[in-house]
């Protein structure tokens, strides 16, 4: 399984980014696709996923500004960002696991590179 993100850049505050996570390999619809930030402090935390049964859940620090979604087969997971904040500024990670998603940030089996996301104030 490789993922590779795409779509991290330099907003200001109130801006919008749109992230795209391409997956290979045997990545398919019943897999658990999320988002992971890590801020330079080095916190994790779970933005938001699409788990193996097609629920989806978001981070409550990005509820109703952040939208996953998906392409049918899972093979391109996306991150719509709306009305960006300062503290969303982090590397997202595109990560993933087959079925059910890992109940914690560090537990998930398939990472991508990141992307950058930096937004200024």
């Amino acid at each position: 399984v490789r993922l590779a993100e795409s779509g991290g850049g330099s907003v200001q505050a109130g801006g919008s980014l749109r992230l795209a996570c391409s997956a290979s390999g045997f990545v398919h619809s019943r897999w658990c696709l999320a988002w992971i930030r890590q801020t330079t402090g080095k916190r994790r935390e779970e933005v938001a996923r699409i788990d193996g049964d097609g629920s989806i859940g978001y981070g409550d620090s990005v509820k109703g500004r952040f939208t996953v979604s998906a392409d049918n087969d899972k093979k391109t997971l996306y991150l719509q960002m709306n009305d960006l904040k300062p503290e969303d500024t982090a590397m997202y990670y595109c990560v993933s696991e087959y079925g059910t998603c890992a109940p914690a940030v560090d537990e998930y089996d398939y990472w991508g590179q990141g992307t950058q996301v930096t937004v200024s104030s």
